[in-house]
């Protein structure tokens, strides 16, 4: 079924789909890292900060698939419910429950992060806020769905 869709609506669907493709190129970018060979020094900031330490632990993979691909295609999910199903009445509660598992998992592994690893990853930290904008962009248009009902 297609919904008439209102301005704020519209802004929010578009700043979802911008936050996205934001965490596409994150995951992206993490991936290339995940594979590489040698150290890079873009988030080597010290012993703390280190994105090496985290994006080739043990923990970067689940099921040998690897996180930065989960998020990647996490994302894309996220981008398609908010770009190409956007009309669909049943998108925002979509987009709400995925932004949700997204961020329990991405809170997930920021615990590990910082109290098994004890080593913090700049693009993870990043998803992580990108994840949770889009949560709390996804309420509001669960909110502003379920009001104009």
């Amino acid at each position: 079924m297609r919904v008439a869709m209102s301005v704020c609506s519209r802004r929010l669907l578009l700043a979802i789909s911008l936050l996205a493709i934001a965490g596409i190129a994150v995951s992206s970018v993490s991936l290339y890292h995940h594979y590489g060979s040698s150290r890079t020094s873009y988030c080597d900031i010290g012993e703390n900060f280190n994105c090496d330490i985290v994006n080739r632990s043990t923990y970067s993979t689940v099921l040998r698939i690897p996180v930065a691909l989960i998020g990647i295609i996490g994302y894309l999910g996220l981008l398609a419910l908010s770009t190409v199903y956007r009309s669909k009445a049943e998108t925002p509660i979509l987009l709400l429950i995925a932004s949700v598992a997204g961020l329990g998992f991405a809170i997930y592994l920021t615990y590990i992060e910082g109290f098994v690893l004890a080593a913090w990853c700049v693009l993870c930290l990043s998803s992580l806020a990108l994840i949770f904008s889009i949560c709390v962009l996804s309420s509001l248009l669960v909110a502003r769905t379920a009001r104009n009902a």
